[in-house]
């Protein structure tokens, strides 16, 4: 928009001609620079528009174009009437600028004399918007109204003219005068030079207008934003070039043409400053071209004083505060956003290249230290931009400058980048200097934002850098304790810091050596101090925003409390190592810490084997005593590992014979050292038979075997040989010598034992899943022509038989343990015995669907089913048992579906199997089988509805025994079952109540699981919804206790959850009470007949 027609006068600046005569207006400022560039006649080039060609001499103006041009814009201002204001102006104008005057009234060089019109007029329309800008403000517009520009404001057509005036002058006075090198661009070719007569005092005349010109911002703004690399080139070459480029320019004026260099550097955009010296520096001169340049025309090399002041002037932006990032988008700015092979490699070269700036000292910084000290922060900040479009590349850039430093300075990278990057971790670290113990309860170490960050900073530096030097992997492991129990609370939490954890620790073990990272492994697991653990005071929280802080723990008084959490805490970082150690088995880590922990697990049988034949005693010294329990406390950490580790590794865990060679060892070995004896000798034979018949199955052909392989089973040797002397059992002893036989003649001579023992790993597959990968089958053919699938140690009890020996086997419904399928000669019809076989089917879902067809019968109450009703439960509990949920799920729909048909008859059964594990099995999974059939009943519950009142005398007893037993998931889930049980009672509890409130009462204040008080309270809580309003009455002899019970749990338990429990417990004890004691009233009209 344009300005005022009437503009106020210059105050205190020159007296115009003709007194105090009122300044020119704009408009007339803007039509004598148009005048004196009047516009050429040709059409433009192609791609070329108005106001966007290039600073060089246009070919509209010619020396004869020039010079009609200056005579009309002289014989206007002489006799135009209006314009008077502007000359006398432009006359106090050249008279400040005596190199302008003279150059404008010479008429021999049309250029020349063209430049300093245009410079003078551009200076006389800075001199009027600065007076502009000082005269008063107009009034405001009305209210509503866009508020009105302010004086100095150009329209946009003036700022097209000014725009074409600056690139005139530019071009006309400020690029024929540099010398070849300085200011080169690409595009079309320069002028030649200017005669050497006066060329440095007509440079510096041209320099000087245009230095004064970007004081102003109307004017400076689109001067630096087109020109300031010409601009800079003719400063530095005036104020720091040769003095033959500077003749008839005294000192003083290059000291000033040194410091307007500062003050331009110092006040324009920052990346554009780097972006023009880099330009102004040239090329290195052995840099090869960039791809897509070849075909441009050479540039003249830059001299070297310029290099040089470029490289200080750069360097001085580096040192400036955010200097890095400035270089940084200097450079890389506008290289984003390439598409292809092409467009990545010059970006991954710039990328290098800032980096090996960023990480060389400059010769103007005192000491590398210091270089480092101002230059690291801003790196580290690097990691940290948010905008989508440069974010990639600054991380790169900083990723890459690190571990250039971190190569070429090891000590000042770890003290000043990666020790500042690792701070967070560091603090909370048990190695931290920080006094913890001075803090109070839940002060905060570590925020969220703090720990997200320091998380993703690792990320990007190590794992997405991947340079496993010695210095990136010695720091990480200073920290990566804490980032393992990081992990364990992501993996307890809804976080997303999970993952970024694991890919940070997954990293390590597999660019670590493989010793490092088996130590790091056990001090993961708490075996070994390898690892700097999380603080005892310190504990992770959850953030607000899905991360995680860290905060200082209250300390626990109670110490059966304080062990509890220690031993969750433990048994959680277990759990956690074998998922991590799942995606390490493709490495071969899992295997080989695998076999580490059997070592460590003979070496544990051996000692207490010494211990037990010397019968030693602690001794009385309290450091001899905290000896001997760590030295315990290590052991029933190792037991611990190797069980949850045979749970839950798969068969491809050993990647090679080697592997399987130590594995068979170990188990050997502690074969050896600890025959087998006592209430475990079963379950040691059958490891033994296991670890031996897999050697016997890989010698009879189930492996591929080389030379080499039976090199590396040589090793076992030695070991068999002992075991067929020592061990008692004389079969164990007949196969050792076997098998030592077999592989000292590399199979040549293999005995009957061996056979039979390959064929029991291959046929029948029992075993632990630690089975080679290298070329063991995963099956052997069967009887039927099929294969046998893999059975591992968590197998059900109810293995599928072979048919001949389900046509020949009959069981009772009341015998434990597995059990064929019916008889063939039983008086089922074909169909109802093909099911009934197809219940045992070794693949689940074939023996899923058998048994929901079962069901299905049941529903339609078939009478051929349903007189087998004993039968059907003897395949349905059984099924019940098995480890796939499709199919145990299957098998209690099935029994509950029965049990409501024939409650009299099967619930009995039910009840007799929940009160006691089956004999024969192992405590786990007796507990399992009992939580099975605890929701069989709780179905049957539902089924029966009202009817469950018969049956409320065994089925409360049950669940109160089971709320008693040691397993503490049984007692939780028998808790759960008694509450819906009593739910479903209501009005029918009876003279039971006190006995349940008794027992909740006990649990919830004594039990030492979390889960199973957890459990007590909710039973409370399910107790108050299902009886609603009828709880005071049906309760109103124990609400009392229930409400005391309660309230301890809100004060006094530290569990979260169950305080939740007891909360809501409460609240529906007020709801209820409320509702009886104020009863809401209704309004109603009532009708009284009179007699």
């Amino acid at each position: 928009m344009a300005a005022e027609s009437r503009a106020p006068p210059l105050h205190g600046g020159p007296k115009m001609a003709g007194g105090a005569e009122p300044g020119p207006e704009l408009e007339r400022v803007v039509e004598a620079l148009e005048l004196l560039l009047r516009r050429r006649q040709q059409p433009a080039g192609p791609g070329e528009r108005d106001g966007e060609a290039g600073p060089g001499p246009e070919g509209a103006l010619r020396p004869e174009t020039l010079r009609s041009n200056s005579a009309a814009l002289e014989e206007r201002l002489r006799r135009a009437p209006g314009w008077a204001a502007l000359r006398g102006l432009r006359d106090a104008v050249l008279a400040r600028a005596p190199g302008l005057a003279a150059g404008a009234a010479g008429e021999a060089e049309p250029g020349w004399a063209a430049a300093c019109g245009l410079l003078a007029l551009l200076l006389c329309l800075k001199e009027r918007l600065t007076a502009l800008a000082a005269a008063p403000a107009a009034p405001g517009a009305g209210p509503g109204a866009a508020p009105p520009p302010s004086a100095d404001t150009l329209s946009v057509g003036q700022g097209r003219a000014v725009g074409r005036a600056l690139r005139a002058a530019v071009g006309l006075g400020l690029v024929p005068y540099l010398p070849p090198g300085v200011g080169q661009r690409p595009g079309p070719p320069a002028p030649p030079p200017a005669p050497p007569a006066g060329r440095g005092a007509r440079l510096h005349a041209a320099t000087a207008a245009l230095a004064e010109l970007t004081e102003h911002p109307a004017l400076g703004g689109p001067l630096l934003a087109r020109h300031l690399g010409l601009l800079l080139a003719g400063l530095c070459l005036l104020g720091h070039g040769p003095a033959t480029h500077s003749e008839g320019v005294s000192e003083a004026e290059r000291a000033r043409c040194r410091e307007a260099l500062r003050q331009i550097l110092d006040r324009v955009y920052q990346p554009l400053a780097v972006r023009e010296l880099l330009v102004l520096q040239g090329r290195p001169k052995q840099s090869p071209p960039s791809p897509g340049e070849e075909t441009k025309p050479a540039l003249v090399r830059a001299p070297a004083w310029l290099r040089r002041l470029c490289g200080q002037l750069l360097s001085e932006r580096l040192m400036r505060p955010n200097g890095v990032q400035a270089v940084v988008r200097g450079i890389m700015e506008g290289t984003g956003g390439g598409t292809g092979a092409e467009a990545a490699a010059v970006d991954w070269r710039k990328c290098d290249t800032v980096a090996k700036i960023l990480a060389s000292c400059p010769q103007q910084c005192l000491s590398l230290e210091d270089y480092y000290t101002l230059v690291c922060p801003q790196i580290l900040d690097l990691l940290h931009i948010q905008d989508k479009l440069t974010a990639r590349q600054f991380q790169r850039v900083a990723t890459t400058t690190l571990l250039t430093m971190a190569k070429e300075h090891p000590q000042l990278a770890e003290k000043h980048l990666l020790q500042p990057m690792l701070a967070p971790l560091l603090r909370c670290s048990e190695t931290a200097e920080l006094a913890v113990e001075d803090l109070s309860a839940g002060t905060v170490l570590v925020t969220e934002a703090e720990l997200s960050s320091c998380v993703e900073d690792v990320l990007k530096v190590y794992v997405v850098g991947n340079d496993s030097s010695s210095l990136l992997l010695g720091s990480l492991q200073s920290v990566l304790g804490v980032v393992f129990s990081l992990y364990s609370f992501a993996k307890q939490n809804v976080s997303y810091l999970r993952s970024p954890c694991q890919e940070i620790l997954l990293w390590f073990l597999e660019k670590s050596e493989r010793e490092v990272s088996l130590a790091v492994l056990e001090g993961f697991a708490g075996l070994n101090s390898s690892v700097h653990t999380l603080h005892p005071r310190c504990r992770f929280c959850v953030g607000s925003e899905g991360g995680a802080t860290i905060a200082v723990e209250e300390a626990i008084s109670d110490e059966d409390e304080a062990l509890y959490q220690k031993v969750s805490s433990e048994q959680c970082h277990v759990e956690n190592l074998v998922e991590l150690l799942s995606h390490c088995q493709k490495s071969g880590l899992a295997g080989d810490f695998f076999i580490r922990c059997l070592k460590a697990l003979t070496q544990v049988a051996a000692e207490d084997e010494a211990a037990l034949n010397s019968a030693a005693v602690p001794g009385g010294s309290l450091l001899e005593l905290e000896q001997y329990h760590a030295e315990q406390r290590r052991k029933l950490l190792v037991l611990q590992l190797v069980a949850t580790l045979c749970e839950s590794v798969s068969d491809t865990v050993f990647t090679d014979v080697a592997q399987v060679e130590e594995f068979v060892a170990a188990t050997l070995q502690r074969a050896c050292v600890s025959p087998a004896r006592g209430p475990g000798a079963a379950a040691e034979v059958q490891t033994l038979t296991m670890a031996m018949g897999l050697v016997a199955a890989m010698l009879g052909g189930a492996v591929q075997l080389q030379s080499s392989d039976f090199a590396v089973l040589k090793r076992l040797v030695p070991l068999l040989e002992e075991l067929s002397r020592t061990y008692p059992e004389p079969l164990t002893q007949e196969l050792a010598a076997d098998l030592r036989i077999a592989i000292c003649t590399h199979g040549a001579f293999s005995p009957g034992t061996v056979g039979a023992a390959a064929d029991g790993v291959l046929g029948k597959k029992l075993g632990t899943g630690t089975q080679s990968p290298a070329g063991i089958p995963g099956g052997a053919p069967s009887p039927r022509g099929g294969r046998t699938p893999p059975r591992h140690g968590r197998s059900s009890p109810s293995a599928p038989r072979e048919r001949s020996e389900e046509q020949s086997m009959c069981h009772e419904a009341g015998d434990t343990g597995p059990a064929p399928a019916p008889c063939a000669d039983s008086p089922a019809p074909a169909g109802l015995r093909e099911l009934l076989v197809s219940a045992y089917d070794p693949q689940p879902p074939s023996r899923a669907a058998a048994l929901r067809h079962l069901s299905s019968l049941i529903t339609q109450r078939d009478p051929e089913a349903l007189r087998l009703q004993e039968k059907l439960l003897q395949v349905f509990l059984e099924n019940v048992q098995h480890e796939d949920a499709f199919v145990y799920l299957s098998a209690i729909q099935g029994v509950a579906l029965l049990s409501s048909e024939y409650p009299e008859r099967i619930l009995p059964v039910l009840l007799a199997r929940y009160r006691g594990p089956a004999q024969g099995t192992e405590d786990t999974a007796a507990a399992i089988a009992r939580m099975k059939l605890g929701e069989v009943l709780m179905r049957v519950t539902q089924a029966l509805g009202d009817m469950v009142f018969k049956y409320r005398e065994p089925l409360v007893q049950a669940f109160l025994r089971g709320a008693r037993d040691p397993d503490s998931a049984l007692r939780a889930s028998s808790l759960s079952n008694l509450g819906e049980l009593c739910q479903r009672l209501g009005f029918q509890l009876g003279s039971i109540v006190q006995e349940v409130t008794s027992c909740l009462t006990a649990v919830a204040k004594t039990d030492p699981k979390a889960e199973v008080r957890r459990a007590a309270v909710h039973v409370v809580v399910l107790l108050l919804r299902g009886l609603s309003e009828k709880a005071a009455e049906v309760l109103r002899d124990v609400l009392r206790d229930l409400y005391r019970l309660l309230k301890h749990v809100v004060v006094a338990e530290p569990d979260g959850a169950t305080v939740l429990h007891a909360q809501l417990a409460l609240e529906e004890l007020d709801t209820v009470m409320r509702r009886v004691l104020f009863p809401p009233q209704a309004l109603e009209k009532k009708i009284v007949v009179l007699p």
